[in-house]
């Protein structure tokens, strides 16, 4: 279930486990009050890590386009998949095991730092190949790697999400590559990004945190790798998954705190809780289930509040843990405008 803070999150949490696409910025846009509100929140004390599933970028190109969107970052406070890949490798590569990659820059990067040879074919003999996003990726990369793949090598992938987001919309993502070369070898590779908790758990230990928090715009990845990790986790609806799609969230995706934006670092936070006649309440916003369909309860004549999606995830998700019936056509957008 959702649960309160009555201390603002920056103070709560000591490390904030920042995604950065739809979260930090959107493509080359910054996204509103995100650079105000992470700055305040590392002024208060809290540390922040920008962990990301995008393989393709060195730590430094990442810390550059922060600064430049007035977040100013260092490459240490930056983890890639492309880090967490090449973890995954030493769990079970000697030192020196040649590595066939098939990504950018960064990917190739986080290998040979780990002390792996990074060999260009199949024909090289790799014991491992590790795949990321890179927009230059074409068919002969993802050739080469299936070949490598049937003759035996151990298949690591940065990450399997579908969909990048950016400025235009959704493009293909690196799962969507990596379903070609599953699709040719017929061999489930090894995942190391979000969902994954290898990135978040990392992270953690980096920074030498006590109380991570999580912070993401996607349930199945970014809220999901906190369940992983066992982290609370904070779901902005700036990037991909809306307040919809938390009321409707299955239970290892389901976020502890909700908010429209980053401002919801720097305020205390409510949670619904359920009133002895069926109704999830929360401030001056209720909810409950009947016969199936959510029925909400506003804030008076107040457009959709937080407190009114808090109150929506109680009795949706109480709905669904205790095995009754809900129509998600029930669920209206509950598109939110504050923090």
């Amino acid at each position: 279930m959702l649960i309160a803070s009555s201390r603002p999150l920056a103070a709560a949490f000591d490390l904030a486990l920042v995604d950065l696409d739809g979260v930090a910025y959107r493509g080359p846009e910054p996204i509103d009050h995100a650079a105000s509100s992470l700055m305040a929140a590392r002024a208060s004390g809290m540390q922040l890590l920008f962990v990301t599933n995008n393989a393709s970028r060195e730590p430094e190109s990442v810390a550059t386009q922060l600064s430049t969107l007035g977040i100013p970052a260092e490459p240490d406070e930056v983890m890639t998949a492309a880090q967490a890949a090449a973890a995954v490798l030493t769990r079970r590569l000697a030192p020196g095991a040649r590595v066939l990659v098939v990504g950018g820059a960064g990917l190739l990067t986080a290998v040979r730092a780990a002390g792996f040879e990074v060999v260009g074919s199949a024909e090289d003999k790799p014991e491992a190949v590790v795949q990321g996003f890179a927009p230059e990726l074409g068919w002969r990369e993802l050739a080469e790697a299936a070949y490598a793949v049937q003759r035996g090598a151990w298949h690591v992938v940065s990450n399997l999400d579908l969909t990048l987001p950016n400025e235009r919309g959704l493009a293909p993502g690196n799962g969507s590559l990596v379903a070609v070369v599953r699709a040719a070898t017929g061999v489930t590779p090894v995942s190391a990004g979000k969902p994954e908790p290898t990135m978040f758990t990392l992270g953690a230990q980096r920074a030498g945190a006590h109380r991570p928090l999580v912070i993401g715009d996607r349930l199945d990845t970014d809220l999901a790798g906190a369940r992983a990790a066992g982290y609370p986790g904070l779901h902005v609806f700036t990037g991909v998954s809306s307040a919809r799609d938390a009321v409707l969230a299955t239970p290892d995706e389901r976020p502890s705190f909700l908010g429209a934006d980053l401002r919801a670092l720097l305020v205390a936070h409510r949670a619904p809780e359920r009133s002895g006649d069926g109704w999830w309440v929360c401030g001056a916003a209720a909810a409950r289930v009947v016969d199936g369909r959510l029925d909400l309860r506003p804030e008076g004549d107040r457009t959709t509040t937080l407190d009114l999606v808090r109150a929506a995830c109680g009795a949706a998700w109480e709905a669904v843990d205790t095995g009754s019936a809900l129509d998600p056509g029930s669920i209206p957008d509950l598109a939110v405008h504050e923090a």
